[in-house]
């Protein structure tokens, strides 16, 4: 009975105990052994899942095929789309991003920063209150330890049970959101670990976790809570500590994002009669008052900024000759490319029927992809040659474009028939392809390119729609010829000013729509097959020199275009420089995960708030 008091008293005070050294060794040789069976079990799983995502892929395509009402045609397309969007999330880490190469703009998703108004609307307005045994004693919450991060040296941070409640509160309302928006299209929420009812307490239903064990929902919840708080306070605590151990400053756009936030929810509050601590309280948990809200807020920005400029640091990591050589002869699969037109059909025999319209130049291709073209907008985007046009384009920018001719064997997940024959080097200029509803014309055959990367700068315009819902390509034609006069006036204001890049760089932060607006537009080491095929020729056209200003139109808008320079690196090397500065990053990573861990206190744990203290 004394050791459970010592424990208990260690609790309290000064967070718990830490393990002993012959404990650490043997718990991180079973952790070691866990993972390896873990990375097996998960290779399989994710075969299984880009098998069946493949076979939902052709059946959508055929849905969309067989549709005729436009409506339904367009809500057959959204689920092709998110299809699509998840496999090529399966298909790579690093996948090749659409429009924007990187932004440092925060995901919430990460940081855990804003928590779904509905959400909190629903708790309070319909009278659910939390009923634990936590709600009749309100001081343990902010004072009890529940957890304790530490690298088992120097940084130690303790968790009170208010952190716990607010960072569960996150993740629960997150999952929730994220399970609503799939079922917006319609997809199978097993199949993505959402299959889970909340209307039903959590600990009364069951799931698997990575490991393949049944657990409850609460556990697997659990989890996924303790493993976002030890990331957090993880890079957290390096972060006061590379800032000589005082706490970093956010920036001020993430301040105005949690007063924002504040405000937001201040007047949800109002509503139903609460002050804004009580309302966060009633719908988070105990303790989780609007000064507990911000101070978490804000030391997840400083995790999230330090983690951002840990990963630029490494992202910027100069190699040597031989380092490039070396990776060249071990990957050069993966760095040489093709040059090509390319088109995607909604049915197979479409693709059959322009493959042989096709001549043999290859001159009536732009005529065949207008004809072929599933709406009125893409009728009218693909008379612009280069709509189709994708130079020096790579396999792995291929697979994440997801066409067909860039699919797995449906039998075999390892072989790509298609882009076997599009890199073979038996290819040539005018050879043609077409396989399922892909029709490929070789403009350039395989070869290691020699483009340099280019920096640019843009302002893009979307078309006002009038649901955040439609996309750009779904815009009226009055919505798009709105957009289009806007991008004429400020390219008409940039022509009659000094016409700098300094110039143009604050009309993108003043007008831009994307999210580097504040970044003054400006993307740098673009390379082909990056962007959007129209973005992407202006950007590597032969012609392009220093200060041509233009404009483009994509599927997300017109973009005023700035070239700022070609740089001195060639893409392919480019390329090679990310993926060994990406590797050194991981194992960099996954040495400070496993310097760090986290304990969960009994004591403190007992005041935790989980979903049996909502009334469903």
């Amino acid at each position: 009975m004394a050791k459970d008091k010592k424990e208990l008293d260690d609790d309290l005070l000064t967070g718990g105990k830490t393990l002993s050294s012959d404990a650490d060794n043997k718990k991180a040789e079973k952790k070691k052994q866990a993972a390896a069976k873990k990375a097996e079990k998960n290779a399989a799983k994710l075969a299984a899942k880009k098998e069946k995502l493949l076979k939902e892929i052709e059946a959508a395509k055929a849905a969309v095929a067989a549709e005729s009402d436009t409506e339904k045609k367009e809500k057959e397309q959204q689920k092709l789309k998110a299809l699509q969007s998840q496999l090529a999330a399966l298909g790579s880490k690093k996948a090749a991003l659409q429009m924007a190469k990187r932004t440092k703009k925060i995901a919430t998703s990460v940081i855990a920063v804003v928590v779904v108004v509905a959400l909190l609307v629903t708790y309070v307005a319909t009278g659910a209150v939390r009923k634990g045994f936590i709600s009749y004693l309100g001081w343990p919450a902010q004072t009890v330890t529940a957890l304790t991060v530490t690298d088992g040296k120097d940084q130690k941070a303790n968790i009170k049970v208010s952190t716990y409640n607010y960072y569960f509160a996150t993740t629960y309302n997150n999952m929730q959101s994220q399970q609503s928006q799939y079922q917006k299209y319609g997809l199978d929420l097993s199949k993505y670990h959402l299959d889970v009812d909340f209307d039903k307490p959590l600990s009364k239903q069951t799931t698997k976790n990575d490991d393949n064990k049944e657990v409850t929902w609460l556990e697997y919840l659990h989890d996924e809570v303790l493993e976002t708080i030890k990331s957090n306070y993880m890079y957290y605590l390096e972060a006061v500590k590379a800032n000589d151990g005082k706490e970093p400053k956010i920036t001020d756009e993430q301040q105005s994002d949690i007063d924002d936030t504040m405000k937001q929810y201040k007047e949800q509050a109002h509503k139903y009669g609460y002050t804004l601590s009580a309302y966060l309280v009633k719908a988070m948990g105990r303790g989780v008052t609007e000064k507990a809200f911000r101070q978490e807020a804000k030391i997840a920005y400083i995790a999230q900024n330090y983690k951002n400029d840990l990963s630029e640091k490494k992202a910027s990591k100069t190699y040597s000759e031989d380092d490039y050589n070396k990776y060249l002869k071990e990957n050069r699969d993966d760095l040489v490319s093709v040059s090509i037109r390319a088109f995607e059909c909604d049915t197979e025999d479409d693709a059959k029927a322009f493959a042989k319209a096709l001549k043999s130049d290859g001159s009536n291709f732009t005529a065949l992809c207008s004809a072929y073209a599933s709406s009125d907008f893409y009728k009218k985007a693909y008379k612009a040659a280069g709509y189709s046009t994708q130079l020096d384009v790579t396999k792995t920018t291929l697979k994440n474009q997801q066409m067909a001719i860039a699919t797995a064997d449906s039998k075999d997940s390892t072989k790509y028939p298609g882009l076997d024959w599009l890199y073979s080097k038996d290819r040539k200029a005018g050879d043609v392809k077409q396989y399922s509803t892909s029709v490929v014309y070789v403009l350039r055959p395989v070869a290691l390119s020699e483009t340099k990367t280019v920096n640019v700068r843009h302002i893009l315009i979307k078309p006002e729609t009038n649901s955040k819902n439609t996309s750009a390509a779904q815009a009226t034609t009055k919505q798009w010829n709105d957009a289009k006069k806007k991008a004429e006036k400020i390219l008409a204001q940039y022509n009659s000013g000094k016409k700098t890049e300094d110039a143009f760089a604050q009309l993108a932060k003043d007008n831009s729509a994307d999210n580097n607006a504040k970044d003054g537009g400006l993307y740098e080491n673009v390379y082909p097959g990056q962007m959007v095929n129209s973005f992407g020729n202006w950007c590597f056209d032969s012609s392009r020199k220093s200060g041509d200003v233009a404009m483009v139109q994509t599927d997300y808008g017109y973009h005023i275009m700035y070239f700022v320079k070609q740089t001195n690196m060639p893409a392919w090397k480019y390329t090679a420089q990310q993926a060994m500065a990406s590797s050194d990053g991981d194992a960099d990573t996954k040495a400070l995960e496993k310097s760090y861990s986290i304990k969960e206190h009994w004591f403190g744990s007992r005041y935790f708030e989980i979903d049996t203290d909502i009334d469903m």
